[in-house]
């Protein structure tokens, strides 16, 4: 008897589509552009990262521009030439850090442990963890007389830019007098203090760096790098 062949099912070969859902998947990730931020965060060109990793340059190329689907060994032997775990390529990207401080949100401090103030200041980014500067915006009054200038100190620079008024800025056993318009940027673990020169307010946007050097950061335990997110008082005039 013979036997009819009944028409069988369309087959679709699986390989098409597993590589569009990886290709989907990687574009997702982004991960071509990922790789593309890290070398050139090393300033490193494309023959040299595939001398690192055992890729042709041209295929780097293609990578960066999602034009090929690398595979986990290729995507990892990119990690380890970064210093990074492969996980790094499939976690959600950090959001760039972008913090607009609008003019009423901050907060006018007056110097603190003093009855009568020589300066008041509004931090410019008490809003901003883990931040490596603190930017100010300061405003020294005239000085009653009586009043002394006790020097004080700090690790890391400091940078002022006087906006107006005169200002008086001792550093270590030099005094220096600015106007409107100068600028200064020293090394703040010197002894150094403010005092207004004029009859009026010396207003002044102050920049502190509280770390040394890059280098003497990185040695620092991890657990110490974060910062506290308040609006702590720029040192300056009559502390010590």
């Amino acid at each position: 008897m013979e036997r009819k062949l009944e028409p069988s099912a369309p087959h679709f070969d699986p390989v098409p589509a597993a590589s569009h859902s990886a290709e989907a998947f990687i574009a997702e990730k982004r991960i071509g552009e990922r790789i593309r931020r890290l070398r050139l965060k090393r300033s490193m060109g494309l023959v040299e990262l595939g001398r690192h990793t055992g890729l042709s340059a041209s295929f780097l190329s293609q990578l960066e521009t999602g034009r090929v689907v690398p595979t986990l060994r290729n995507l990892a032997r990119i990690a380890i030439a970064f210093g990074r775990d492969l996980s790094y390529f499939f976690e959600p990207e950090p959001h760039p850090l972008f913090r607009i401080h609008r003019r009423g949100e901050r907060v006018r401090m007056p110097q603190s442990g003093v009855d009568d103030p020589t300066y008041y200041f509004e931090s410019l980014a008490y809003m901003v963890p883990d931040r490596q500067l603190d930017p100010y915006f300061a405003e020294f009054v005239p000085m009653k007389k009586g009043t002394e200038v006790r020097p004080h100190v700090h690790p890391g620079y400091e940078f002022l830019y006087l906006l107006q008024g005169d200002l008086e800025i001792r550093h270590g056993e030099h005094p220096h007098s600015l106007e409107a318009g100068d600028s200064v940027y020293f090394d703040a673990a010197t002894p150094h203090a403010y005092r207004c020169a004029g009859p009026a307010p010396a207003v002044a946007l102050i920049v502190t760096m509280h770390q040394m050097t890059a280098h003497a950061a990185a040695e620092r335990p991890a657990a110490a790098r974060p910062r506290p997110v308040t609006a702590a008082a720029p040192q300056s005039a009559t502390e010590s």
